[in-house]
C-alpha cells in the first residue's frame, strides 16, 4: 500500500498541522492534498488560503465528491461540527480509503465507524500546542510532540501503518506508532481534562496549575473520577508512553482549546470531555461530581458569551432566594 492522495477535512489549527507537514511532497507532486469544504468556507478558502505559522498556504479545495477515493482521509473536525460531516465523510471514502481522525475525545472514531465500517479507521491522536492569531495559526514545530497512531490489534506493523509511517517518514511531521493506541487515547483525554478544563473556568494561563493550590484540587479532583472510569473499563494508562503523559511545552500564560473557544464567543468541546466521562460515570455507577460541575460551569460561560446575561435595568425584576 503507498498514500498518494490526501484529503483534510477541518482545516482549523489541527488540521494546518498536517497541510503544514505535507505541503513540501504536493508541491513536489508527489502527493495529491486537498482540503475538504464547500460553501462560503469553500471560496473563503480558495481566495485566502490558510496562514500557518506566518506563511500563506493555497491547498487544493475539494468537494468531497471530488475527494472520493483519496488513500488517506485525515479528520482535523472540532466535535460538535461531526455529525454535520457524517455525511461528507461517507462520501470521500472507498474501499481503499484509510482514516485518521486527530479530534478530541476518545469517541469520534467510533462515531465515524459506525458510518463507514471499522476496517477504514485506523486510530490515531495529536499533541499540538496550536492557536489561532489575527495572522492565523500557530504553533512550535520543534516541541510539538504530533501524531501517535497504531493497530488496536496485532499485526500491529500491518500494511496502512507502514504506509503512514512511509508519507510521515520524510516530513517535519513528528509521529510516533504504537501498540497502546487505546491507552494512548486515554492518556491525552485525561491531559485534555485535568489541564484544559480548569483554566477555561478560571479564566488563566496554564501557570495557574502550579501558582494555585485551588485549581490543583479541581485538576486533581478530575483526574481521579477519568483514572476511576478509565480502570472501570480495563484501561490501564500506565501502558502509554512516558511522552504521552505531558503535552507540548508551553508558557505559562498558553491558554489551551477550551480557553480559546471560550475567549473567541464559541461554543466548547465540553461535550467531549467532561460531559462523556458523566455519561461513562453513570453506565458504571461512578459518581462524577467535578465533572458534573465543570461541565455545568462552561455550558454556562457558553451561555453568557451567547448574550443570555445581557441584563439591563429594564428587564423584570426578580426576587433571589
Amino acid at each position: 500500500m503507498k498514500i498518494q492522495s490526501v484529503a483534510i477535512l477541518g482545516a482549523g489549527a489541527v488540521g494546518c498541522y498536517v497541510l503544514w507537514g505535507l505541503a513540501d511532497k504536493a508541491a513536489a507532486n508527489t502527493l495529491q492534498l486537498g482540503v475538504v469544504a464547500e460553501g462560503s468556507r469553500a471560496e473563503r478558502l480558495r481566495q485566502n488560503g490558510c496562514t500557518i505559522n506566518g506563511q500563506v498556504y493555497h491547498p487544493q479545495v475539494w468537494t468531497p465528491q471530488q475527494a472520493h477515493g483519496v488513500n488517506l482521509l485525515i479528520v482535523a473536525l472540532k466535535y460538535g461540527a461531526l455529525p454535520g460531516a457524517l455525511d461528507s465523510i461517507r462520501t470521500i471514502v472507498s474501499e481503499r480509503t484509510v482514516v485518521m481522525s486527530l479530534m478530541n475525545g476518545v469517541d469520534s472514531e467510533e462515531l465515524i465507524a459506525a458510518q463507514i465500517g471499522a476496517a477504514h479507521v485506523l486510530p490515531a491522536l495529536i499533541k499540538v500546542a496550536s492557536h489561532r492569531t489575527e495572522d492565523g495559526v500557530r504553533f512550535d514545530p520543534e516541541t510539538t510532540i504530533g501524531i501517535i497512531y497504531g493497530e488496536l490489534t496485532a499485526p500491529f506493523d500491518s500494511d496502512r501503518v507502514q504506509a503512514v509511517r512511509a508519507l510521515f517518514a520524510d516530513t517535519d511531521i513528528h509521529f510516533r506508532v504504537t501498540e497502546h493506541i487505546r491507552e494512548e487515547f486515554w492518556s491525552k483525554f485525561r491531559l485534555n481534562v485535568c489541564n484544559n478544563l480548569p483554566q477555561a473556568i478560571l479564566g488563566a494561563g496554564v501557570g495557574c496549575y502550579s501558582d494555585s493550590a485551588h485549581i490543583k484540587a479541581i485538576s486533581d479532583g478530575l483526574r481521579r473520577e477519568l483514572e476511576a472510569i478509565a480502570a472501570a473499563k480495563g484501561i490501564d494508562l500506565s501502558k502509554a508512553a512516558a511522552a504521552s503523559t505531558h503535552g507540548s511545552t508551553v508558557p505559562p500564560t498558553a491558554r489551551y482549546s477550551t480557553l480559546q473557544d471560550l475567549d473567541a464567543g464559541r461554543h466548547t468541546e465540553i461535550d467531549m470531555f467532561s460531559g462523556a466521562l458523566m455519561r461513562m460515570g453513570r453506565e458504571l455507577g461512578i459518581p462524577t461530581p467535578y465533572n458534573e460541575y465543570t461541565y455545568h460551569m462552561i455550558k454556562a460561560l457558553e451561555e453568557k458569551n451567547d448574550g443570555l446575561f445581557d441584563y439591563t435595568a429594564t428587564d423584570a425584576v426578580t426576587c433571589s432566594r
